[in-house]
């Protein structure tokens, strides 16, 4: 545990169990938190809790379809049931790579998969957790959007910058609630996966279209999402946090 900022807080994580929301779990929950980890595999979050647990932080991992209206209210009352309301939700879940492709090459049931997961399930989380959250002091949500985005180029783009418009359309609707709702635009991370995934060539056409000269870490968006839910950003709300070394840049 590293200090107890978030001490009293509770968390819920979509697609907590890997990746950026296992990052994100992490380090909320060395900060005091009780976090938890939602994610469409069970065994990887309950094993992403078992690891929070075992370093003395407060974590449950949780089964979760973002794109299950019924699952997420299952899983959203138990957590009111457990802990009495909720201050901090993060809407991470999304399909990615495989649906970074035209329309016209993905096809409309595919386009409906990703549109189901990352756009109405960003839906889906918010609105069932809006009454554990609103009032309680701090509460804010972050969605998680990307650099493409800015580009919407693909079917993944188009989702992620309907992501963006959710963003603007919640801050707007629970900002009397006491609620702040921001998004980070990540761009091109250089974790593990993706330098399994990632061949040299385009890893080099992205970092070229940087402004920047460096690989994104993931430590980058992980001090991102703690600005957003910090009180430093308690006048910040419907905004996108472009972190992406300048990629995709525009004004």
């Amino acid at each position: 545990m590293t200090n107890n900022e978030y001490a009293g807080k509770i968390a819920f994580i979509t697609g907590g169990g890997r990746g950026f929301g296992k990052a994100f779990g992490t380090a909320l929950a060395e900060r005091g938190a009780h976090v938890v980890l939602a994610d469409i595999d069970d065994e990887v979050a309950e094993s992403a809790a078992a690891e929070l647990i075992a370093r003395g932080a407060g974590a449950t991992g949780v089964a979760c379809d973002v794109a299950d209206e019924a699952a997420v209210a299952a899983a959203l009352d138990a957590v009111a049931e457990q802990h009495g309301g909720l201050d901090i939700l993060v809407n991470n879940a999304g399909l990615h790579a495989a649906f970074n492709r035209p329309f016209t090459e993905l096809g409309v049931g595919n386009v409906r998969r990703v549109f189901d997961v990352n756009v109405l399930g960003t839906v889906i989380c918010t609105l069932a957790a809006h009454p554990l959250m609103a009032g309680r002091e701090g509460a804010a949500i972050v969605n998680i959007s990307s650099s493409a985005a800015y580009a919407n180029r693909t079917v993944y783009g188009v989702s992620k910058l309907a992501v963006r418009g959710l963003t603007v359309a919640f801050a707007r609707e629970f900002a009397a609630d006491g609620i702040r709702v921001n998004a980070i635009a990540p761009g091109l991370i250089f974790t593990d996966a993706v330098r399994e995934q990632l061949s040299p060539a385009e890893a080099k056409r992205v970092l070229g279209e940087q402004i920047l000269e460096q690989e994104g870490r993931e430590e980058d968006i992980v001090e991102a999402l703690l600005y957003l839910l910090s009180p430093k950003a308690s006048f910040v709300t419907g905004e996108t946090l472009r972190v992406t070394g300048g990629f995709a840049l525009s004004v």
